[in-house]
């Protein structure tokens, strides 16, 4: 789907689309920009864990109006300030998001990797979730069921998207393969770390991927409760992370060597399946 202009990473979702309702578009490019911005620091270049750790504060205390943070990064935070004025954005959710950005350079600092799929979701409450319950805030959708059915679906594409990334994100030392299925698996530290393809990773990645098709299962319903373009926007973002599970099975799941990626003919196949949600 298209992108908004200045938009230049590749994602595996729509990001506000030609879908998308006109008038949301500015907040939703503020939002992205803003998230995206954060991630870089967090993750891109050769910067030290306390260079990250120190611009991420910098970059936080744009929110509170500071002037080193607004001279920085004024691409962020003009477009930013002008939309929480506009549609009220809640703060708490901003600062969420920051807070798993920190939380990644910590962990990847220290080596710390995730106990459990409960774990995993914890981090997601912060890292996803919140991007799903800033856009129904401005749909103003914010029934708590709805809300619930948007944790599902963020959460699920956090997860894909950790299980899509492992040859990437190991070698960077993230570590998101939860240690107590790791274990029940039989796979090492080892195993992990040379990203080695066994029929105990293949089992272990295959039940992770079936665990965030089931969260996202769960959430879909959601399409159904946001009005006009919102709601196939969702279907389009829905079907994208269930078309790389697709990939994923398809690849018998050695995502441990190889990043799957959406091409043309994918997108194809997610608007059929988004027309008969």
């Amino acid at each position: 789907m298209p992108n908004t202009p200045a938009i230049g990473h590749y994602e595996n979702f729509p990001v506000a689309s030609v879908l998308c309702p006109p008038r949301l578009r500015p907040p939703i490019a503020a939002i992205y920009h803003f998230a995206r911005t954060a991630d870089d620091l967090a993750d891109e270049g050769n910067a030290s864990p306390a260079a990250r750790l120190a611009d991420l504060a910098l970059f936080r205390s744009g929110l509170e109006g500071a002037a080193p943070a607004l001279a920085r990064w004024p691409q962020v935070f003009g477009p930013l300030a002008v939309q929480r004025k506009a549609h009220a954005l809640p703060d708490d959710l901003l600062h969420a998001l920051l807070d798993a950005f920190v939380q990644d350079v910590e962990n990847t600092r220290d080596g710390t990797g995730y106990r459990n799929h409960e774990d995993l979701l914890d981090y997601c409450s912060r890292s996803a979730n919140p991007v799903g319950r800033l856009l129904l805030h401005l749909y103003g959708v914010t029934d708590a069921t709805s809300l619930a059915m948007s944790d599902s679906i963020c959460s699920a594409l956090q997860l894909i998207n950790f299980w899509q990334d492992l040859s990437v994100d190991i070698p960077r030392g993230r570590l998101y393969l939860p240690q107590d299925a790791c274990a029940r698996f039989g796979v090492t530290d080892e195993d992990i770390l040379e990203r080695k393809i066994t029929p105990a990773t293949t089992k272990l990645i295959a039940a992770c991927a079936e665990l965030a098709g089931a969260s996202m299962q769960k959430g879909s319903p959601l399409v159904h409760r946001l009005p006009g373009r919102a709601g196939w926007e969702l279907r389009l973002v829905v079907q994208g992370g269930l078309r790389i599970l697709d990939k994923i099975a398809a690849m018998d799941y050695a995502t441990l060597q190889r990043r799957p990626r959406l091409v043309p003919r994918d997108y194809a196949v997610m608007l059929w399946r988004a027309v008969w949600m």
